[in-house]
Formats: structure tokens, sequence, C-alpha cells
């Protein structure tokens, strides 16, 4: 499977130089371990007996959403919205979680169900639309910029509803931390801010609603598996997106969608970044809280960096280097915090 999607998706630079999209590298890793599985389990079982497990399983999959972002650009290029995209990617997740998933349709009670439209909202379909929206309409550095200020605002809000949760030094400290680091690894030497009021606007209610996103995970996580959970966001995604298509409607080619690269993008951004990667955040949210698996929402320009200098070739400034180490150091002090 992995073999065949690498040649499906193979596109060329602008030296005439053919290389993998950035998924590629998942699906090598991914069929790796399953021809080392007895390696791979002994591995597990060892870590599993810490958090350590948890911790990196959130690496790893904020490292896939880092890398989503060559499979949408691809998509867009041969004609996608990024309404379409995100309708057929979470349509390909529900079905797969389906599979998987206890045939149990609601959830306890009224309220709990009316969390869960908000989880479908707030992770899926109007958080997509509005980074997706802010990217053509502001520039790139800005976007990722203010849509990784998002585990600041989950701090901040976790403090302002919660009275579990307290500013401490090494919350404020290590948010602030890895923030600058994330300065440092978009602009990568080159600070140049262009204001583009409607775009950062939409850009910050991208962050917002994620930190919503995983502030309502952290109220729910307790009481519903993270197979429920995720089922009920693909879904409630789903259907708060048809009043999109009412007012913009879907106008690429089905037939479209069979062609090999549009295809095979659309698999991974389905089945690997959705179907696994929202699985696997509501799993390790319920393990070591919201707060701190909100925190690896930082490492993701770190892989959007280095997809660009191995695949794109395009130059890593020293800059960058640094500023990812202050993205992992502001991390790990943040997530230090004991009650938090």
């Amino acid at each position: 499977m992995g073999q065949l999607i690498f040649h499906c998706v193979s596109r060329q630079n602008g030296y005439g130089e053919k290389y993998p999209c950035a998924h590629i590298v998942c699906f090598k890793v991914f069929g790796y371990l399953c021809r080392r599985k007895r390696f791979t389990l002994s591995i597990f079982e060892q870590m599993g007996k810490s958090n350590m497990i948890y911790h990196i399983t959130a690496v790893i999959t904020v490292l896939i959403w880092g890398s989503t972002f060559v499979s949408s650009k691809v998509l867009i290029l041969h004609g996608m919205t990024p309404e379409e995209i995100f309708t057929v990617r979470f349509l390909i997740a529900y079905f797969c979680i389906w599979l998987f998933s206890p045939r149990r349709l609601f959830s306890d009670n009224w309220k709990d169900e009316a969390r869960m439209v908000l989880l479908g909202i707030t992770g899926g379909s109007v958080y997509f639309v509005t980074e997706n929206n802010a990217l053509s309409l502001s520039y790139v550095n800005n976007v990722s910029f203010i849509v990784c200020t998002a585990p600041l605002l989950t701090t901040l809000l976790a403090i302002a509803l919660f009275r579990d949760v307290h500013a401490t030094w090494k919350i404020i400290s290590g948010s602030l931390l890895a923030l600058l680091g994330v300065g440092m690894v978009i602009f990568n030497g080159h600070f140049v801010l262009h204001l583009s009021p409607l775009g950062d606007a939409l850009a910050l209610s991208a962050s917002l609603c994620w930190a919503v996103y995983s502030l309502l995970l952290r109220g729910i996580s307790d009481r519903y598996g993270a197979v429920f959970i995720t089922r009920k966001v693909f879904f409630y995604g789903l259907v708060t997106m048809i009043p999109f298509f009412i007012v913009k409607p879907w106008a690429f080619p089905l037939s479209h969608l069979m062609e090999p690269v549009v295809a095979g993008n659309l698999l991974f951004l389905g089945f690997v970044a959705s179907f696994l990667c929202f699985f696997l955040w509501s799993w390790v949210t319920k393990k070591i809280g919201a707060l701190k698996t909100a925190n690896y929402v930082y490492i993701n320009p770190i892989s959007t960096v280095i997809v660009s200098a191995v695949f794109l070739h395009e130059k890593m400034a020293p800059i960058a280097v640094v500023g990812s180490l202050c993205i992992l150091a502001g991390v790990f002090i943040a997530n230090k915090q004991k009650n938090y």
C-alpha cells in the first residue's frame, strides 16, 4: 500500500527532480513497524509502564498533522476547495471508525450530546473552514503563527474556567518560550509581518476553536471512550458542514476523485491524518490531560520546516534550529507541571 501511494503522489520540484509528498514517510514507517511487529510491541510494553508512550504518541500525531499541508496544497492545485477536501477526508475517516466503533448511537444525556456537537464544530467544520480560508486571505506565516497560539489560549481559558488549573511559572514560562520558538521557526530569520485583518481574524478564530475543542475533550473524555468521541466528531463535523455547501455548492467533478494523485492524498488525509490521528489525540487527552496534550501543537511548525527542508529543498536557517530547541524546551517545562 505504501509503495503504491509513493508512486501515485510523487511530484517534481523546480529542478525536475522527483520527491515524495510528506505523507510517504508515514507509510514507510508504518510498513517498517509492521515488518518488525515483535520488536515494536516489546518497546510499547516497556513504555506503557510509564506515561512516555502517550507523550510520544502526541508528538507523532502533531508531526503528521504538520505534514498535511503538502497533501492539502496538492489537492487545491488539482481544483478541490478546502470545504470539499474536508468533507471527503471526514467521510473516509467516519467510514473507517464506524467499522471499529460500537453500535451505540447517542451519549448518556442531551447535555453530553450537545458537547459532541460542539466538538464536531470546533474540531471539525468551523476549525478547518476558518483556517483554510485564512490562508487564502492572509500570509501563510501569519496564519501559521496565529494558529499555533492555540495551546496558550487553551491554558488561559483553563485558568479562567477551572479551579484546579492555576497560573504557575512553569506553565506561563514554558508556553511563552514555546511560542517564541514557533515565531523563530515560522519566520525562519525573515520577520516580515503583513497585516490582513480579516484573514488574521479567521486564523485567530481557528486557534480559539481548537482551544475550546481541547477543553471540551477535557470534560468528556473521562466518561466516554476515544473511539466513540472520535466518531461523534466526524459525524457532527460533516453535518455542520452542510450549511457551507448551501452557500457554496460542490463543484469538483466526482470522476476526478479516482485520479491517482487525488485519491492518494485524500486517503492519507482521511485515513491517517483524520481517522488515526483524531483517535490517538482523544486517547492521549484522556491519559495525560487536555492541557498537556494541547502543548504539543507547538511542535507543528518543526514538522513543517523539516518537511520543507527534506522534500522541497528549502533552506533551514540557524534561527529555525534555535526556535525548534526553544519549542521543545518550552513544551518540556510546561508539561512538568503536575496539577495541569
